[in-house]
């Protein structure tokens, strides 16, 4: 079994991919290398580790033996996901959850929605949804229904005047 050594511009250690023959194309050496790797939405560069010299053919063939580096490029056509805070905008988000706009998603759709970031809705009712879902984890149902009301409107919004809310009252019922 022939082998091509690899690593990761970000990593320290190679890693070996074993193939049949005396040569492996760059198109199958990067197919092998997503696939062992679990990577999905990019596009890899390699060259050689010695020269640094990039493979920009996908039919070139990598002798066996030989040490490359890969770096990782977004795929075409796709946006990056990094995305950064500009400032505080008073545009139309904030005001339209007091004028009631129908093109934004109510507080109990948001509570069932798993990509807040780009759901339509104002930046209050999001932070609201962030805090119901965040801590959703750690109360029984019950708590829950009471943390889900506390977040439209009663207790100031605050979920820990809920919970101390239902505590006292479970307390006082029994």
């Amino acid at each position: 079994m022939s082998c091509v050594h690899y690593r990761f511009q970000s990593r320290l250690t190679y890693d070996s991919l074993q193939f049949e023959g005396l040569n492996i194309t760059v198109g199958e050496l990067k197919r092998q290398i997503m696939r062992r790797e679990r990577l999905k939405f990019c596009q890899l560069k390699i060259s050689k580790a010695q020269t640094d010299e990039e493979y920009t053919d996908d039919d070139a063939l990598i002798p066996k033996n030989t040490s490359v580096i890969i770096r990782r490029v977004p795929a075409a056509g796709l946006k990056s996901s990094n995305r950064r805070f500009v400032g505080h905008q008073a545009g139309p988000s904030a005001k339209s959850s007091q004028t009631g706009d129908s093109s934004l998603l109510s507080l109990e759709q948001l509570l069932k929605t798993e990509n807040l970031a780009e759901a339509k809705a104002s930046e209050e009712d999001k932070l609201k949804a962030v805090m119901y879902q965040s801590s959703l984890c750690y109360y029984s149902s019950r708590a829950a229904a009471l943390l889900r009301i506390s977040t439209s409107g009663g207790a100031q919004g605050f979920p820990a005047a809920s919970c101390w809310r239902w505590t006292t009252q479970t307390k006082r019922g029994s």
